[in-house]
């Protein structure tokens, strides 16, 4: 039984839909068809979310195609968050290796809160009145994940791979290395997972962009995800597979108009929020944050 020798572990909002189908195109590589089974934060959970993955047979029928390739991975960012994740992975793959991409935790949480608005699953009105909520302690720990800043608390998330895996097995890169010089984060992802970092893949296309629809109709039909969408990804060829998704984001990057911006005052609470924990995760990651830190 095959299962995953690496995982893209998040964060949400962070880049990971990119960043697999940047891996996906390496000839060394082998990337599940499903982009995000769950099955490590899910495994054996009754009440687990919709499409979640909970049983390890089914998880392991996702890596049956993989075959020759020298390495094969999955990119779950509940893995990130969901301290049981870290259990399942100790107990069926010890030796993994992990990948996160990790974001501005104030813009993260602002594109969290589109990306549900944008799928109809958050009926609060604006970004300000749900960050109140959330600090109310209204919002809940059901589905879908409200957890807006919850999420950008990266160094508590990270220490426990850290703690539990080693750092020379975990690879931790930011949302603005992969915007800005994608070909370097690949090469070194690539050299990471000891394929060959010589490959150049296509980083020309923007994937899971955030962005207010012009038209809900058409951008609820690209979204909507179904048992049946998920067994075709399944059974198509991996090339097929990779076209039919690039056509479809393509699709729903024309169809998305820039939203609105955070507000100063709100980017500021932000900020401070999250400012003790950026700044403990600059001395765990060894990267200058003090952009993170600007309102």
């Amino acid at each position: 039984m095959r299962l995953p020798d690496f995982l893209v572990i998040g964060a949400m909002k962070c880049g990971t839909t990119a960043l697999y189908y940047y891996l996906d195109q390496h000839p060394e590589v082998y990337m599940s068809p499903v982009k995000e089974p769950d099955f490590l934060a899910f495994e054996g959970e009754e009440k687990a979310p919709r499409n979640a993955i909970t049983d390890l047979a089914s998880y392991a029928a996702l890596f049956r195609e993989a075959g020759s390739a020298g390495v094969a991975g999955e990119a779950s960012h509940e893995s990130l968050y969901r301290p049981r994740a870290v259990e399942s992975i100790l107990r069926h793959i010890p030796g993994a290796r992990f990948i996160a991409v990790l974001r501005d935790p104030a813009d993260r949480a602002y594109s969290h809160y589109l990306h549900l608005v944008r799928n109809g699953t958050e009926p609060l009105p604006d970004f300000e009145a749900v960050l109140a909520a959330e600090r109310r302690g209204e919002l809940g720990d059901g589905f879908p994940f409200r957890s807006y800043i919850d999420r950008g608390f990266y160094h508590r998330q990270l220490l426990r791979y850290l703690e539990a895996f080693g750092e020379e097995r975990v690879r931790v890169y930011l949302y603005e290395d992969l915007g800005s010089r994608p070909l370097w984060v690949m090469r070194d992802a690539f050299a990471f997972l000891g394929v060959d970092p010589g490959f150049v893949p296509d980083v020309s296309l923007r994937r899971n962009v955030s962005g207010v629809p012009r038209s809900r109709l058409l951008d609820a039909l690209l979204q909507r995800q179904s048992r049946l969408k998920n067994a075709a990804k399944t059974r198509l060829p991996a090339g097929a597979r990779r076209r039919v998704a690039e056509r479809l984001d393509r699709l729903k990057t024309w169809n998305l108009a820039s939203p609105r911006p955070v507000r100063p005052e709100t980017r500021r609470a932000l900020v401070e929020t999250y400012r003790e924990d950026v700044m403990m995760l600059q001395g765990l990651i060894r990267r200058d944050l003090s952009g993170w830190l600007r309102c």
